[in-house]
């Protein structure tokens, strides 16, 4: 396994721009066979916004399951995982939409 430090960009994850380069730093890893351990220690603050950037945007390019497949989560505050599951159940519905 592989492990993604979110805390390596900070304790506070709030911009969209933060989240693309984020994404842009993660995406590579999960073309591999290992899953990636995505590790929030240390971080206190993820809004929603980063989390559509950074994790929901993934759904543009895999589906959820995959994603499932190839990442697991550590280390999120109750807010921050309230955040990122928000932020792909908004993301999902808006694909399911078109």
């Amino acid at each position: 396994m592989k492990v993604f430090k979110f805390s390596a960009y900070g304790d506070s994850l709030g911009t969209r721009l933060l989240g693309a380069k984020i994404r842009a730093d993660l995406r590579p890893l999960l073309d591999g066979d290992e899953k990636v351990v995505l590790d929030f220690t240390g971080v206190d603050t993820v809004t929603n916004s980063f989390a559509d950037e950074c994790i929901a945007k993934l759904l543009l390019e895999m589906s959820l399951e995959e994603l499932k497949s190839k990442t697991t989560f550590t280390g999120l505050t109750p807010l921050a995982e309230r955040s990122i599951l928000t932020a792909l159940k908004r993301r999902q519905m808006q694909i399911a939409s078109k």
